[in-house]
């Protein structure tokens, strides 16, 4: 008889591989946005109560043409905005605040693998946002146009945008600053960034700064690829990349991970 082969049973301590490494990170961040009941607020409930709400009924003058086909792009601009940059924020400087990054900083996860994990989170739950909008809108009669790889880079590049100064915000200031200024800037950009109220009710000289801010150029984007057909609208990407490349530089220059 041949003897059974002997086992090795030699300990072989080691990280796991990046990519595992980054899609564990992911499935944790992924669940405890889903989980909170804040984040599910922002993400999802408000931007689907405003479609709805202003859609369905008169409450505000959007000019000519159906209500749905103003507002859609405008809410999936919001709820880029809501989870790039408001949740995004606040969740990663309470994470600093509390010590988790310090934590994770000792695990074998680099930190571009961190960063990844978190930017995948947020590609994810706006998969997720989008899905959930465009249902809502077409079931108020809403009807798409336009090139789907113009509206894919516009919210690419809001994406970008809006992170990076969400990022900023979390690894600059104390949590709770961090909390009331992104909670504020929400509202504000709600109120003045074409999301909801056109750009056009607003004095020339104003409309023109409104217009150069990064919800009003992705809302504008949207409208003009979702609402007209337009292909890959110049100035909005414009805008967009400019507000890309300046959040992501000045984060990546003052972000404090303690």
């Amino acid at each position: 008889m041949t003897a059974p082969a002997s086992l090795d049973l030699t300990p072989a301590p080691g990280a796991a591989s990046l990519p595992r490494m980054i899609a564990a990170q992911t499935r944790y961040e992924l669940s405890g946005m889903l989980r909170n009941g804040e984040q599910l607020l922002l993400t999802l409930i408000i931007p689907v109560v405003l479609l709805t709400l202003f859609s369905a009924t008169s409450l505000l003058d959007l000019g000519p043409g159906r209500r749905v086909d103003f507002l859609t792009p405008g809410v999936l601009a919001l709820a880029v905005m809501s989870t790039a940059f408001t949740g995004q924020a606040i969740g990663t400087g309470f994470e600093r605040r509390y010590g988790v990054l310090k934590r994770l900083g000792a695990t074998p996860l680099p930190r571009a693998g961190l960063i990844a994990a978190k930017t995948l989170t947020v590609l994810l739950v706006e998969a997720i946002q989008a899905v959930v909008i465009f249902a809502v809108a077409l079931a108020l009669g809403w009807r798409a146009h336009g090139d789907p790889l113009s509206v894919l880079a516009l919210l690419l590049l809001g994406t970008a945008a809006f992170s990076g100064f969400g990022l900023l915000m979390a690894g600059t200031l104390r949590a709770e600053a961090t909390l009331a200024a992104a909670n504020l800037v929400y509202v504000l950009l709600l109120a003045v960034g074409g999301v909801v109220f056109p750009l056009e009710k607003f004095p020339a000289g104003v409309r023109s700064a409104l217009e150069l801010l990064p919800i009003s150029a992705l809302a504008d984007g949207l409208r003009q690829v979702l609402q007209h057909g337009a292909a890959l609208p110049g100035k909005p990407l414009l805008v967009l990349a400019v507000w890309a490349v300046a959040g992501l530089a000045l984060a990546a220059r003052f972000f404090r991970w303690e």
